[in-house]
């Protein structure tokens, strides 16, 4: 919930424009396709984070691997 508020400050938004979007959202997609939508963007920023660490994940050392150097075929 904390990310939301921080996007929020960023963008200027209040409580008011916040409540406008949501209402504006649920009336062009409908509150059966809303769980599905949400369900789905929270599948692509969990996969983001999860491609994201593992790309940390492989640059921690600094070295490159072995299998990636250049020349090496």
């Amino acid at each position: 919930m904390s990310s939301s508020l921080f996007l929020a400050g960023i963008f200027g938004l209040g409580g008011p424009e916040l409540m406008i979007i949501l209402v504006i959202i649920l009336l062009l997609f409908g509150g059966a396709k809303l769980p599905s939508l949400a369900k789905g963007l929270g599948q692509s920023v969990r996969e983001f984070k999860k491609a994201s660490k593992d790309d940390s994940d492989d640059d921690e050392d600094g070295k490159p691997d072995e299998k990636n150097k250049p020349g090496k075929n």
